[in-house]
């Protein structure tokens, strides 16, 4: 009896791995081996695993999902996957897309985050895609590299890499935005350089939108603009701090003969200061040069606040900034 037990115990056992064998081995061949096109598959910056999985299911380039899944962590590559697009075919098996997918990337992804100066752009692709800085300073514009997510050819220029985060800028900044800025009575290179102060002083929309309606309060009322922003650009790279703005200003920093100083000339800086978001662009278009402010800071605890008069103004520094 036991035996009879025993004898089918075993080949159950037996079957199962015969089965799990065919299954991981059919999972593991090229869906079409003579199907010689190929498709470029994009994986998203911080995609994960069972999501990239998945769409090479739907694509049709694998064709068991559990058993890609189980390839990638039996080589232990989940880590090693890029983010970026890759030219795959169904007829290269699951081995050959899961190696290709470490290191085949046909182009790279690249974050550029709002408020930075170009040198700082220059120093993201200098390290993502080895474009020499001084080769990208030298042909952008300061204001117009426009702060989102590309996806950039590897073999990319500095010059066509410029060109599309000109041409996002161009779309971003609608009709209807330079309409509104017209009725403001600014011109485009004015409302960008102001965009791009708002993008440096203020963080929320709404921080963005009160920042913008004070700034340009002040300028049609030709009051200095104090934006301390514009002196952190003009003093430039702080070697001991490592950044290209510096954290405390002082009273000396303040009085720093440069065009850009908003605190000793009234008016906009030449050119702007960082390459602002849709965010703060739109802050400008909307803004309200009626605002009852015409003072503001950001507190030690991050929070910004506001003020009518001098005197509620330096009444807001005592308490929140010293």
């Amino acid at each position: 009896m036991r035996s009879t037990k025993f004898i089918a115990v075993f080949t159950l056992i037996i079957l199962a791995i015969t089965f799990l064998y065919f299954f991981y081995k059919e999972g593991t061949l090229a869906v079409d081996k003579n199907e010689k096109s190929t498709k470029i598959f994009v994986i998203k910056p911080g995609e994960s695993l069972n999501n990239i999985v998945k769409n090479l299911s739907r694509e049709g380039l694998i064709r068991n999902s559990v058993v890609f899944y189980f390839i990638i962590k039996q080589k232990g590559i989940e880590k090693k996957i890029q983010a970026g697009d890759f030219r795959l075919s169904p007829s290269m098996n699951a081995d050959e897309i899961a190696e290709t997918l470490t290191h085949g990337t046909l182009d790279v992804w690249v974050t550029i985050i709002e408020g930075l100066r170009k040198e700082e752009v220059a120093q993201i692709f200098s390290k993502s895609l080895d474009i020499p800085e001084v080769e990208f300073i030298s042909q952008s514009e300061e204001g117009y590299l426009f702060p989102d997510t590309y996806l950039i050819p590897r073999q990319a220029t500095a010059g066509g890499i410029i060109d599309i985060l000109n041409f996002t800028f161009k779309q971003r900044f609608t009709n209807e935005l330079k309409t509104k800025v017209k009725n403001l009575e600014l011109t485009e290179p004015e409302a960008v350089t102001l965009a791009s102060l708002v993008e440096r002083e203020a963080r929320s929309d709404e921080a963005r939108q009160k920042v913008a309606s004070i700034l340009l309060k002040r300028l049609q009322n030709e009051v200095p603009l104090q934006v301390d922003a514009t002196i952190q650009y003009a003093l430039g790279y702080q070697p001991k701090e490592k950044t290209w703005w510096k954290k405390n200003l002082t009273l000396e920093d303040l009085k720093i003969k440069s065009p850009y100083n908003t605190y000793l000339n009234t008016g906009l800086p030449p050119e702007p200061i960082s390459n602002p978001s849709f965010s703060s662009l739109n802050a400008v278009a909307n803004a309200d040069p009626s605002t009852p402010y015409m003072f503001y800071i950001t507190g030690k605890d991050g929070k910004m606040r506001y003020a009518r008069t001098l005197e509620e103004h330096n009444a807001n520094i005592a308490k929140y900034l010293n």
